[in-house]
């Protein structure tokens, strides 16, 4: 991505320290006192929650698998005819990788049960917690308000730049001490979860340059991009039992933290593949 523009390198660099203060969560959570199995049972349930019905990525009442199946029943009389087949294997990769990250992440809490603790199921996680249901609904009215740039938005943030996938796959080196299993079952989850969701970041980026935007648009996008990460640090924050708190948070929230450096090498690679 060395050709990137400077409007859209003006938006990563925005976008960065909030990618920073998303992964604080994460590295505060994983040496925090209050974590036991029970804790990570609960931010693990309430992935997967996220891996099935999203965070504004698709209608509530139909989630992220769902809503592309019943997508690819609808476009099958259509194939090649109205209809192109890369489209259609699109939403079927699509679908396919997204049910893969709830299996990695389901196959992690439920490995930590107890005898007698039930299994997850999709519809046992279908409610959302408030934080990220306060993300949702900032994705929706920001696809309201101008229906392209909040998709891209929407899209631009997904993920946070896979911090909690990153960071989840360190654990692998800290596999000793009262959490060592937990922290060998959430690498071994993070890391079949990383590339794919690189490769979703890079959904919200590819075609940016070729769009045409204007200042003022690239401004929107910004702005929208910037209160969507901000409501992404509550959410996890949350979901994760609010290991950030006082001036932690509040520099979190901020964008004051030091920020990640975005991987122009990688993207590049990934792009050109």
């Amino acid at each position: 991505m060395t050709s990137a523009s400077a409007q859209l390198r003006h938006l990563i660099d925005a976008a960065a320290p909030f990618w920073t203060g998303e992964a604080e969560v994460f590295r505060n959570y994983w040496n925090w006192e209050r974590r036991s199995r029970e804790t990570d049972r609960r931010w693990l349930a309430l992935q997967c929650s996220k891996e099935i019905w999203g965070s504004g990525l698709a209608p509530l009442d139909k989630g992220i698998f769902l809503g592309p199946a019943e997508q690819l029943v609808a476009a099958f009389p259509r194939i090649d005819i109205s209809l192109d087949r890369r489209e259609v294997l699109d939403i079927a990769e699509g679908l396919r990788a997204e049910f893969a990250h709830y299996c990695a992440f389901a196959d992690a809490h439920d490995a930590l049960a107890l005898p007698g603790e039930p299994k997850l199921n999709p519809h046992a996680v279908k409610t959302a917690w408030k934080e990220d249901l306060e993300l949702s609904a900032l994705r929706f009215a920001h696809k309201r308000e101008n229906a392209k740039l909040g998709d891209r938005a929407t899209r631009f943030t997904e993920g946070g730049y896979c911090t909690l996938f990153s960071e989840g796959m360190a654990l692998k080196h800290k596999t000793q001490g009262p959490h060592g299993r937990s922290n060998a079952l959430i690498a071994e989850a993070c890391a079949n979860v990383y590339e794919d969701e690189f490769g979703h970041m890079l959904k919200g980026i590819v075609g940016l340059d070729a769009e045409g935007l204007t200042t003022a648009e690239w401004e929107t996008l910004k702005r929208m991009a910037l209160e969507q990460l901000h409501g992404r640090i509550r959410m996890r924050n949350a979901q994760f039992g609010a290991p950030l708190e006082g001036v932690t948070l509040e520099r979190a929230l901020a964008g004051r933290c030091d920020p990640i450096a975005f991987d122009y090498a990688k993207a590049g690679s990934r792009l050109a593949a």
